[in-house]
């Protein structure tokens, strides 16, 4: 077995919880701004103070108590990503209890099941037709005692139900919350079978988020430092960005529609993001896409090539030869410098997970000026695990681990993590519980390598793995992840278990696809037709070409077959962290899938 192990640079006392970061912060700094805000879409952003917001999560958390949450209620937030979401979360850590998200995406049947599952007292959901949809699961919700709804004042209708209540109740209850108390319980996106509740504590949060602002202070503990979260705040890794900055003095605001996603990085400028791989795809083949045909397309495509050369360039070796410096600064000038724009202007890091980035992005956007740091991390690890830092970045890889994590790689192959950061186990499910965590090592399900720099490669998901008839084992998400690249493709399931080659099911990208075609002088046409146009055939094979580039001619993509329909979180084929539901792909289109083998 391979370890490695990054020492922690921090210390989380036994006493300390969540509430604790929140009060140091405003004992720090109570008069700076903690949060800027918009109240209504096209309004400038408003600075709230750590004071500020300290005194209204006071006021709604008197609410809480008045509507009967005790100390170790379940309450359940249903929102997109807004600034009554992160005020909701901190009141219901401040009276003891633990709050619960719901994908504001999910179903009435995935209400019923988290809620249920998890005992939820109260449900704040945005909208009536979340409210709606609770009620739709309410007949199986016997702890269900009230559904407030936010976009309907609830938050002010808690602040006046709490009027009353006497400071002293919440101050006792906040401060007699400890590290080994539960936070949290986040609901796994669910891939295959019904989603599994991580029981965060208070400690894995205060943890992680410290030695967070050590280990990456030169990116979210700097004067000036700012986020804007986009992401939804019920998966983890929002989550863990809202407490770490609570905790290390950045200013964060929050983007609910990602249609005005461009607007607000342009108006809010902030210097950190985090994000899914997914999101910088399509900044980046939008940007192509923007450019046109003609002159401006190669000037892109140009620009595009210095940028990544510039990076590769300072990996190692001599470094950018003088020609290389006047082309880059040149790029900078005419195309890059609009990109970074495009962000804000003051963007230098962001953070991804979920899903590798590819090389080729991560040498293209540091090129530009904006450092990607690739990690990894799970629900169950309270997010990053491992992650790049910013003085030694190994492109393709997620990093070394994270600080006060040891990751091991057991004999086959599967990424082991040990840290106080990992969860205490499964709600009410102790059956999973056991299989994940062993001997105080917390079993991923993951592939990975590591390096002599104890740098680690995820190389696939254990069950994912295809043996094909000839028995070479393949690793589907590398193949998936470089043919996403193509700016045609939506998405892309590799297939060829028990089958003589590897093939693909492909969708195609509905909003990227008017633009290309016009760029290759196409007519207009729908993904059903372009599916079977011999110019988009030819493209996609080309895609499939580069992709295999990459791998062992056992290994490579021989056929795909271009499905009708695009897999979304809508129609059930992704999670909510837009992750595949690969069973469920594999089972409804298993007539194309022997389509693509007979004969």
């Amino acid at each position: 077995m391979i370890e490695f192990a990054s020492p922690s640079l921090t210390d989380a006392p036994p006493s300390t919880s969540i509430n604790t970061l929140l009060a140091d912060r405003v004992r720090r700094d109570g008069t700076g701004v903690l949060i800027e805000r918009k109240t209504h879409l096209g309004d400038a952003w408003q600075p709230v103070t750590a004071q500020q917001f300290a005194d209204q999560v006071l006021a709604t958390a008197k609410g809480l108590v008045a509507r009967g949450i005790e100390v170790g209620d379940r309450v359940a937030i249903m929102s997109r990503t807004r600034y009554e979401w992160t005020l909701l979360d901190f009141a219901v850590w401040a009276v003891g209890a633990v709050p619960v998200p719901v994908y504001e995406t999910s179903s009435a049947d995935q209400i019923r099941w988290i809620c249920g599952d998890a005992g939820v007292r109260l449900a704040l959901v945005e909208t009536a037709t979340h409210a709606s949809l609770v009620d739709e699961a309410r007949a199986s919700l016997p702890d269900l005692t009230d559904v407030l709804v936010i976009d309907d004042d609830a938050v002010d209708q808690l602040r006046l139900a709490g009027s009353q209540v006497e400071t002293s109740v919440v101050t006792a209850r906040s401060e007699a919350v400890v590290g080994d108390d539960l936070a949290t319980i986040i609901y796994t996106s669910g891939t295959t079978g019904r989603p599994k509740g991580a029981e965060l504590t208070h400690r894995n949060f205060v943890f992680l988020t410290r030695n967070g602002v050590e280990g990456l202070g030169n990116i979210c503990a700097v004067p000036g430092a700012r986020s804007l979260l986009f992401m939804p705040l019920a998966h983890v890794f929002a989550r863990y960005v809202e407490v770490l900055c609570i905790t290390s003095g950045a200013v964060m605001g929050h983007t609910p529609d990602t249609r005005n996603l461009l607007p607000d990085l342009a108006t809010f400028q902030p210097t950190f993001l985090l994000a899914v791989p997914r999101v910088f795809e399509k900044v980046y083949n939008s940007s192509e896409q923007k450019a046109g045909s003609g002159a401006r397309l190669k000037l892109f495509r140009w620009a595009a090539k210095v940028s990544i050369a510039m990076s590769e360039a300072t990996s190692g070796g001599p470094g950018p030869s003088p020609a290389l410096k006047a082309q880059h600064a040149l790029a900078s000038a005419l195309v890059f410098s609009k990109l970074r724009s495009a962000l804000g202007g003051k963007a230098q890091y962001a953070i991804s997970g979920g899903a590798p980035l590819g090389e080729r992005l991560g040498h293209f956007y540091r090129g530009i000026g904006l450092t990607i740091l690739e990690g990894y991390g799970l629900t169950e690890t309270t997010a990053p695990t491992a992650v790049n830092r910013p003085g030694l970045i190994k492109i393709g890889t997620v990093g070394p681990s994270f600080p006060g994590t040891t990751l091991r790689i057991d004999e086959d192959g599967e990424i082991l993590v040990s840290g106080e950061h990992v969860f205490r186990g499964y709600h009410d499910n102790p059956e999973a519980t056991a299989e994940a965590l062993v001997d105080g090592w917390f079993r991923t399900g993951d592939l990975g390598s590591l390096d002599d720099d104890g740098y680690l490669r995820i190389t696939g998901r254990k069950k994912e793995i295809i043996v094909t008839a000839g028995g070479k084992n393949v690793a589907p998400a590398m193949l998936e992840d470089r043919f996403r690249g193509h700016p045609l493709v939506s998405q892309c399931v590799v297939v060829g278990d028990q089958k003589p080659f590897i093939a693909a099911l492909v969708t195609l990208d509905a909003e990227m696809l008017p633009g290309w075609l016009r760029s290759k002088g196409l007519p207009a046409m729908d993904v059903v037709a372009a599916g079977k146009d011999p110019v988009v055939l030819e493209a996609l094979q080309r895609a499939v070409d580069r992709t295999n580039e990459a791998v062992s001619r056992a290994e490579s993509i021989r056929k795909i077959h271009v499905l009708s329909t695009d897999f979304t979180e809508h129609n059930g084929y992704l999670t909510p962290s837009l992750k595949v539901k690969r069973a469920k792909v594999l089972t409804d289109f298993a007539g194309e899938i022997e389509q693509i083998y007979a004969g």
